[in-house]
């Protein structure tokens, strides 16, 4: 479908990949998204783990093959020696996008100190917007409620389809002259 958001789910784990755990990512992911959308979407999910090359690799296939729209990762944010998302999502990016990044830890930081820890990145990919999310259920809400609002607009600007939001969960935020009359 044309108008359909393509959201690519990464789930970034090396205890759940190998079934040592159940990944919590991806059905906090799918929550969220099932209250807070208005347009038709649906989701490509992978579990991988911690590994750079088949973090980038995932990436490139959402972006480039599959045609995601966006994709988020959660997990692997932290400064652990096996936390390197971030750095494979900069190893794909086209563009930085620095401003989400920055608003995910301000969000983080009203709940846990240890918010400066993470580094989250936002970028673009072609026509793919990618963010890195926290890997646990609470922080990924808590984050998506505080940076979501801007993703519909930045869609639009890479090329995606128009975003409708329920506005009771989050309420997409456009210039007025990039708003579509109903």
């Amino acid at each position: 479908m044309k108008d359909e958001l393509l959201i690519g789910l990464v789930s970034i784990s090396d205890r759940a990949s190998s079934g040592i755990y159940e990944d919590q990512g991806i059905p906090a992911l799918r929550e969220w998204f099932a209250a807070a959308m208005a347009s038709p979407w649906r989701m490509e999910n992978r579990l991988i783990p911690d590994e750079r090359p088949e973090i980038e690799k995932t990436l490139v296939e959402l972006a480039d093959t599959v045609g995601c729209h966006l994709i988020m990762t959660t997990g692997g944010t932290g400064p652990a020696p096996r936390d390197v998302t971030p750095e494979a999502t900069l190893a794909v990016a086209h563009k930085v996008l620095p401003g989400f990044g920055e608003q995910m830890r301000q969000v983080s930081l009203k709940y846990v100190p240890t918010a400066i820890l993470s580094r989250q990145v936002g970028v673009v990919r072609g026509k793919s917007l990618i963010i890195n999310l926290p890997g646990q259920p609470k922080a990924i809400k808590e984050t998506l409620d505080g940076i979501f609002a801007a993703v519909p607009y930045c869609i639009d600007l890479i090329g995606g389809p128009y975003i409708e939001t329920n506005e009771g969960v989050i309420k997409a935020f456009r210039p007025k002259s990039a708003i579509r009359p109903k």
